[in-house]
């Protein structure tokens, strides 16, 4: 039986200083628990490309959208991206704002639909937290409030675009919140505010397994 191709794509998130010089490394992140459990469950039926790399924003992507996504020819895409639109606009003045991600991000999704007929693209939520990558201080002023406001518009960009291709939004927001209730440790979940530790990663791994139990074979 030919196993079916699953593509983990995105930042550094997903990237988790995987190794480039081997095309199956999964780094030691989420895509690593997620083909863990699928391998445990499913044996012989998944094969996995890692292909996040840190820094990237959606233009980065799709200026990779060809060697990195269409001729790997997957059968399922899961796309986690969008926090670094708000770093490098608070950092640089130079991140995409709200509309020419979304736009960017559909040409994206417009194309992969178009050059890979039945694929199934399931996209994250970008989510954040309280932390010292996005705190305000004497030598960040306002990086709080620029992230409470910014990142939110993203969100509901991913989501708008979710909706208007027929795609699975799956949400994080909320339950990187929810679970900061139940251990409020500052760096508990994501060490950073942005880059999750282990049992953040632990966190996406159990969404991403709900999404896929709804969208696969």
């Amino acid at each position: 039986m030919e196993k079916k191709v699953i593509l983990f794509q995105g930042d550094s998130i997903t990237d988790c200083c995987r190794d480039r010089n081997y095309a199956f490394d999964l780094a030691k992140g989420y895509p690593n628990l997620v083909m863990a459990t699928l391998n445990m469950d499913e044996p012989y039926t998944y094969t996995a490309y890692n292909r996040g790399i840190s820094g990237d924003r959606i233009a980065d992507l799709y200026a990779r959208i060809r060697k990195d996504m269409i001729n790997l020819k997957p059968d399922y895409i899961s796309i986690l991206v969008g926090i670094n639109e708000v770093w490098h606009g608070y950092a640089y003045d130079n991140g995409a704002d709200e509309k020419k991600f979304e736009m960017i991000y559909g040409l994206l999704i417009e194309e992969l639909q178009r050059e890979l007929p039945g694929v199934k693209i399931f996209v994250f939520e970008p989510f954040y937290l309280h932390g010292s990558a996005t705190c305000s201080s004497e030598q960040t002023p306002g990086r709080w409030e620029y992230y409470l406001r910014e990142a939110p518009l993203r969100q509901a960009a991913v989501k708008r675009v979710a909706e208007k291709y027929g795609l699975l939004f799956v949400p994080m927001q909320q339950l990187f919140d929810a679970a900061e209730a139940t251990a409020p440790h500052e760096g508990y979940w994501l060490y950073d505010g942005v880059h999750p530790t282990e049992a953040g990663h632990e966190l996406i791994k159990r969404q991403w397994l709900k999404a896929f139990a709804a969208i696969k074979d």
